[in-house]
Protein backbone atom coordinates (compact mmCIF):
# COMPACT_ATOMS: atom_id res chain seq x y z
CA UNK A 1 0.00 0.00 0.00
CA UNK A 2 1.38 3.32 -0.91
CA UNK A 3 1.24 6.64 0.70
CA UNK A 4 -0.65 9.55 -1.27
CA UNK A 5 -0.12 12.50 1.27
CA UNK A 6 -1.85 15.89 0.78
CA UNK A 7 -0.11 17.92 3.42
CA UNK A 8 -1.77 21.42 3.09
CA UNK A 9 0.11 22.68 5.41
CA UNK A 10 3.34 25.24 4.95
CA UNK A 11 6.95 23.85 5.23
CA UNK A 12 8.31 26.97 7.39
CA UNK A 13 5.45 26.36 9.66
CA UNK A 14 5.52 22.41 9.90
CA UNK A 15 9.76 21.67 9.03
CA UNK A 16 9.26 18.59 11.05
CA UNK A 17 6.30 16.85 9.22
CA UNK A 18 8.24 17.52 5.92
CA UNK A 19 11.55 15.98 6.89
CA UNK A 20 9.61 12.95 7.60
CA UNK A 21 8.37 12.73 4.15
CA UNK A 22 11.93 13.11 2.53
CA UNK A 23 12.67 10.42 4.96
CA UNK A 24 9.68 8.03 3.60
CA UNK A 25 10.22 8.56 0.24
CA UNK A 26 10.15 4.85 -0.91
CA UNK A 27 6.62 4.73 0.62
CA UNK A 28 4.95 7.38 -1.29
CA UNK A 29 2.72 7.78 -4.35
CA UNK A 30 3.22 11.44 -4.23
CA UNK A 31 2.89 14.27 -2.11
CA UNK A 32 0.56 16.84 -3.50
CA UNK A 33 1.59 20.73 -2.95
CA UNK A 34 -0.91 23.37 -2.18
CA UNK A 35 0.62 26.54 -1.22
CA UNK A 36 -2.56 28.94 -1.05
CA UNK A 37 -5.60 26.72 -1.96
CA UNK A 38 -3.71 26.37 -5.05
CA UNK A 39 -0.65 27.82 -6.69
CA UNK A 40 -0.87 31.27 -5.24
CA UNK A 41 0.41 34.44 -6.75
CA UNK A 42 3.83 33.98 -6.29
CA UNK A 43 6.42 31.21 -5.81
CA UNK A 44 6.54 30.18 -1.73
CA UNK A 45 10.23 29.99 -0.88
CA UNK A 46 9.54 27.46 1.84
CA UNK A 47 7.65 24.96 -0.86
CA UNK A 48 10.47 25.34 -3.38
CA UNK A 49 12.79 24.33 -1.13
CA UNK A 50 11.08 20.97 0.28
CA UNK A 51 9.83 20.77 -3.53
CA UNK A 52 13.54 20.25 -4.54
CA UNK A 53 14.15 17.78 -2.11
CA UNK A 54 11.33 15.50 -2.33
CA UNK A 55 12.55 15.86 -6.16
CA UNK A 56 16.05 14.75 -5.09
CA UNK A 57 14.37 11.94 -3.20
CA UNK A 58 12.88 10.56 -6.01
CA UNK A 59 8.96 11.15 -4.87
CA UNK A 60 6.51 12.31 -7.47
CA UNK A 61 5.36 16.55 -6.87
CA UNK A 62 1.42 16.84 -7.50
CA UNK A 63 0.57 20.03 -8.40
CA UNK A 64 -3.12 21.15 -6.39
CA UNK A 65 -5.78 22.41 -8.54
CA UNK A 66 -9.65 23.04 -7.91
CA UNK A 67 -11.66 21.74 -11.18
CA UNK A 68 -14.82 23.35 -9.44
CA UNK A 69 -16.98 20.13 -10.81
CA UNK A 70 -16.29 21.56 -14.29
CA UNK A 71 -17.20 24.90 -13.81
CA UNK A 72 -13.86 26.49 -13.80
CA UNK A 73 -12.71 26.90 -17.06
CA UNK A 74 -10.08 24.98 -18.46
CA UNK A 75 -7.42 27.89 -19.20
CA UNK A 76 -7.64 28.96 -15.92
CA UNK A 77 -6.64 25.11 -14.20
CA UNK A 78 -4.22 24.97 -17.15
CA UNK A 79 -2.17 28.22 -16.16
CA UNK A 80 -2.18 26.94 -13.03
CA UNK A 81 -0.51 24.09 -13.50
CA UNK A 82 2.11 25.75 -15.54
CA UNK A 83 3.02 27.74 -12.81
CA UNK A 84 3.42 24.33 -10.21
CA UNK A 85 5.83 23.22 -13.11
CA UNK A 86 7.65 26.48 -13.41
CA UNK A 87 8.09 27.94 -9.73
CA UNK A 88 8.61 24.25 -8.12
CA UNK A 89 8.93 21.28 -10.57
CA UNK A 90 5.83 19.54 -10.28
CA UNK A 91 5.03 16.78 -12.63
CA UNK A 92 1.92 15.83 -12.08
CA UNK A 93 -1.76 17.52 -10.79
CA UNK A 94 -4.13 17.09 -7.97
CA UNK A 95 -7.18 17.68 -9.69
CA UNK A 96 -10.06 18.14 -7.09
CA UNK A 97 -13.88 18.43 -6.73
CA UNK A 98 -13.57 16.62 -10.49
CA UNK A 99 -17.46 15.50 -11.45
CA UNK A 100 -18.06 11.96 -12.03
CA UNK A 101 -20.95 11.84 -13.71
CA UNK A 102 -21.38 10.90 -18.00
CA UNK A 103 -22.57 14.63 -18.86
CA UNK A 104 -18.95 15.89 -17.59
CA UNK A 105 -17.12 12.99 -19.16
CA UNK A 106 -15.98 14.86 -22.34
CA UNK A 107 -14.69 17.87 -21.23
CA UNK A 108 -12.43 16.20 -18.52
CA UNK A 109 -11.19 14.06 -20.88
CA UNK A 110 -10.31 17.06 -22.94
CA UNK A 111 -8.44 18.86 -20.13
CA UNK A 112 -6.62 15.68 -19.14
CA UNK A 113 -5.45 15.77 -22.69
CA UNK A 114 -4.35 19.35 -22.65
CA UNK A 115 -2.86 19.19 -19.39
CA UNK A 116 -0.24 16.45 -21.05
CA UNK A 117 0.45 18.11 -23.73
CA UNK A 118 1.55 20.70 -21.22
CA UNK A 119 3.83 18.55 -19.73
CA UNK A 120 2.24 16.68 -16.88
CA UNK A 121 2.84 13.45 -17.05
CA UNK A 122 0.64 12.30 -13.73
CA UNK A 123 -2.54 13.13 -13.51
CA UNK A 124 -4.94 12.60 -10.03
CA UNK A 125 -8.58 12.67 -10.48
CA UNK A 126 -10.25 13.76 -7.22
CA UNK A 127 -14.01 12.95 -7.43
CA UNK A 128 -13.87 11.76 -3.57
CA UNK A 129 -17.05 8.67 -4.53
CA UNK A 130 -16.77 6.83 -7.38
CA UNK A 131 -17.63 8.00 -11.09
CA UNK A 132 -18.70 6.66 -14.16
CA UNK A 133 -16.26 4.23 -15.34
CA UNK A 134 -15.03 5.64 -18.25
CA UNK A 135 -13.41 8.56 -16.00
CA UNK A 136 -10.28 5.67 -15.91
CA UNK A 137 -9.46 5.79 -18.91
CA UNK A 138 -7.89 9.61 -18.63
CA UNK A 139 -6.11 9.72 -15.79
CA UNK A 140 -3.49 7.94 -13.39
CA UNK A 141 -5.10 7.65 -10.67
CA UNK A 142 -8.81 8.09 -9.05
CA UNK A 143 -9.46 9.03 -5.79
CA UNK A 144 -13.02 7.06 -5.31
CA UNK A 145 -13.56 8.08 -1.73
CA UNK A 146 -12.69 11.20 0.53
CA UNK A 147 -14.61 11.22 4.09
CA UNK A 148 -14.63 10.42 7.46
CA UNK A 149 -13.46 7.32 8.82
CA UNK A 150 -17.46 6.04 10.14
CA UNK A 151 -18.81 6.58 6.24
CA UNK A 152 -15.50 4.95 5.51
CA UNK A 153 -16.27 1.31 7.26
CA UNK A 154 -19.97 1.38 5.58
CA UNK A 155 -18.86 2.55 1.74
CA UNK A 156 -19.52 0.41 -1.14
CA UNK A 157 -17.34 0.06 -4.03
CA UNK A 158 -18.85 -0.38 -7.79
CA UNK A 159 -18.37 -3.50 -10.00
CA UNK A 160 -16.30 -1.75 -12.11
CA UNK A 161 -13.63 -1.05 -9.27
CA UNK A 162 -12.45 -5.08 -9.89
CA UNK A 163 -11.88 -4.25 -12.89
CA UNK A 164 -9.02 -1.77 -12.53
CA UNK A 165 -5.66 -2.66 -11.37
CA UNK A 166 -5.04 -1.86 -7.42
CA UNK A 167 -2.83 1.03 -8.07
CA UNK A 168 -5.15 3.56 -10.18
CA UNK A 169 -7.73 3.61 -7.13
CA UNK A 170 -6.84 5.78 -4.13
CA UNK A 171 -8.95 6.33 -0.94
CA UNK A 172 -8.60 9.48 1.25
CA UNK A 173 -9.89 9.07 5.10
CA UNK A 174 -9.82 11.55 7.89
CA UNK A 175 -11.07 11.29 11.39
CA UNK A 176 -8.80 8.06 12.07
CA UNK A 177 -8.51 7.20 15.43
CA UNK A 178 -4.97 6.19 16.88
CA UNK A 179 -3.95 3.07 15.64
CA UNK A 180 -6.83 2.37 13.00
CA UNK A 181 -4.20 4.02 9.77
CA UNK A 182 -3.16 -0.03 8.62
CA UNK A 183 -7.05 -1.24 9.15
CA UNK A 184 -7.52 1.76 6.56
CA UNK A 185 -4.86 0.01 4.68
CA UNK A 186 -6.07 -3.14 4.82
CA UNK A 187 -9.59 -2.01 4.12
CA UNK A 188 -8.96 0.09 0.79
CA UNK A 189 -6.94 -3.40 -0.18
CA UNK A 190 -10.05 -4.98 0.24
CA UNK A 191 -12.29 -2.52 -2.23
CA UNK A 192 -9.52 -2.77 -5.03
CA UNK A 193 -7.68 0.43 -3.93
CA UNK A 194 -3.61 0.45 -4.03
CA UNK A 195 -3.08 3.90 -2.51
CA UNK A 196 -4.30 5.43 0.71
CA UNK A 197 -3.97 8.39 3.16
CA UNK A 198 -5.42 7.72 6.56
CA UNK A 199 -5.09 11.05 8.73
CA UNK A 200 -6.48 11.89 12.32
CA UNK A 201 -8.18 15.58 11.96
CA UNK A 202 -11.45 16.46 10.46
CA UNK A 203 -13.35 18.92 9.34
CA UNK A 204 -12.66 21.41 8.56
CA UNK A 205 -9.22 20.94 7.86
CA UNK A 206 -8.34 17.28 7.86
CA UNK A 207 -5.39 17.08 5.45
CA UNK A 208 -2.57 19.55 8.34
CA UNK A 209 -1.00 16.24 9.87
CA UNK A 210 0.96 13.28 7.90
CA UNK A 211 -1.00 9.62 7.72
CA UNK A 212 -0.23 8.13 11.15
CA UNK A 213 2.29 5.66 9.76
CA UNK A 214 4.26 8.59 8.95
CA UNK A 215 3.90 10.11 12.40
CA UNK A 216 5.15 7.21 14.37
CA UNK A 217 7.92 6.34 11.88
Amino acid sequence: MRLLVPLYENPADRPEAWRRLFNAAPRLYGVVLNPASGVGTAPDAAFADVAVRLRSAGVRLLGYADTAYGARRHAEVLEELDRYQAWYGTDGAFLDQVAGSPAELPEYARLAALARRRGVRTIVFNHGTHPEYGYVEHADLLVTFEGDWTSYLTARSPDWTRRVPPGRLCHLVYGVPAGQADRVAAVAEERGAGVCCAVPGGLPHPWDALPEQLETA
